[in-house]
């Protein structure tokens, strides 16, 4: 096991978004969390990263997390290699390889704040591979990526799980995870979705 939450509840605000969360994620497992804007999506991955403390519950994370958020997280005066490099250094892996994955080698020198949205993405993304960490937590990944960069998207996370990675990611798009669970966060005032409560790992709570 990777990651658990434990009937978990996320306030923010004054505003309850969900309570009585349960979810666990193991080794070369991905869940895939879905719902309508606001509903807690990213609040939920917040919360799984550390980055939002839950208003109820634990968590417990066993592997170190990588997390892709709305922004690239890179220096923006630096040419996007060396941008990358930096991080790669840090975690003691290939920047290289991970541009390779993502086919942003020939940006390597081109600063990473004239990189378009999908490119931004792109590089990202490739920061998420070179962490090399077991755990991704990837919110919204497939956002601003054209038709490959969804295709590359998708080969760099079932080449994680081959390796044993988990992936936690929430999205509005389709993303390409084969044997992906799914959990629906419902509309203001429904149950937990019926995929949920067929899952022994994850049980949705109320809104």
């Amino acid at each position: 096991m990777m990651l658990a939450l434990r009937d978990v509840a996320c306030v923010r605000g004054d505003r309850l978004l969900f309570e009585r969360l349960d979810l666990t994620l193991a080794a070369s497992e991905a869940l895939v969390v879905t719902g309508p804007n606001g509903i807690g999506k990213s609040s939920l991955l917040r919360i799984a990263a550390g980055l939002l403390r839950p208003a109820a519950g634990t968590v417990e994370r066993r592997a170190a997390a990588a997390w892709l958020g709305e922004a690239a997280a890179l220096d923006g005066e630096r040419p996007l290699g060396d941008a990358l490099r930096f991080w790669a250094a840090l975690d003691g892996t290939d920047a290289a390889a991970a541009m390779r994955a993502m086919a942003i080698m020939h940006l390597d020198r081109v600063p990473v704040r004239y990189l378009s949205t999908g490119q931004r993405r792109r590089a990202a993304i490739a920061r998420t591979i070179a962490s090399a960490a077991p755990l991704w937590l990837l919110d919204e990944p497939a956002n601003g990526l054209d038709a490959e960069g969804v295709e590359r998207l998708g080969a760099a996370m079932a080449a994680h799980r081959a390796k044993g990675g988990a992936i936690l990611a929430a999205t509005h798009l389709p993303l390409p995870l084969e044997d992906a669970t799914a959990f629906s966060f419902p509309r203001a005032g429904g149950g937990p979705d019926a995929r949920s409560e067929r899952d022994p790992r994850l049980r949705g709570g109320t809104l």
